[in-house]
């Protein structure tokens, strides 16, 4: 970890700075992490939650992921750590305007600001127990899971549609849908 820290660097102070290229860095593979991301957006480091939001969110910058597998990289290394769910949690919701000219807006637990729309479309994936889980996609196939509150308030702004000859279960914003699931299915739906 020290040597992810010091080749990470610490910036200058007072100046924001942008995102790191991780998607042009292709390091050699150093090994595991026992470093997780839980479902519910806590990261641990050797069974121990971090407790400091802004290395959790220096981690979070030099995220990234292969296929399944998550990795933090930085130009000379790269080291897989592994998420349970999604590697992100939104956690604030803006809401304006209505049906397809609605905007959504979400802040995750990194206060990454995300506007929904092609490059932070919406997905949604069956739960456990008839459950659904909504995603809002952040960046480089990188996603955040709304919360359990979040969520009952997204759906709350579903509506049904046919898409494709089917009745469907969804959500309109930025001019696009996003079903969720058939309409067929929304009686005694869990939310998980």
């Amino acid at each position: 970890m020290e040597r992810l820290m010091a080749a990470l660097g610490s910036g200058t102070p007072g100046k924001p700075r942008g995102l790191p290229p991780v998607e042009r860095w292709n390091p050699p593979f150093c090994g595991d992490l026992d470093m997780r991301i839980a479902a519910d957006g806590t990261w641990f480091y050797l069974g121990t939650p971090i407790g400091r939001p802004a290395l959790v969110k220096l981690f979070s910058s030099v995220l990234k992921r292969e296929g399944d597998e998550h990795f933090l990289v930085t130009p000379v290394e790269k080291i897989r750590i592994r998420v349970d769910d999604a590697p992100f949690q939104a956690v604030e919701m803006q809401v304006d305007g209505e049906g397809d000219g609605r905007t959504l807006a979400f802040r995750t637990q990194v206060d990454d600001l995300l506007s929904v729309g092609p490059e932070h479309g919406l997905r949604f994936e069956r739960a456990a127990k008839d459950g659904l889980k909504p995603y809002v996609h952040v960046r480089r196939g990188l996603w955040a899971r709304l919360t359990r509150a979040l969520t009952y308030d997204l759906l709350a702004l579903g509506e049904v549609r046919e898409v494709a000859g089917e009745a469907m279960f969804g959500i309109a914003a930025a001019g696009h849908f996003y079903p969720a699931l058939p309409a067929s299915e929304i009686e005694g739906l869990d939310i998980s």
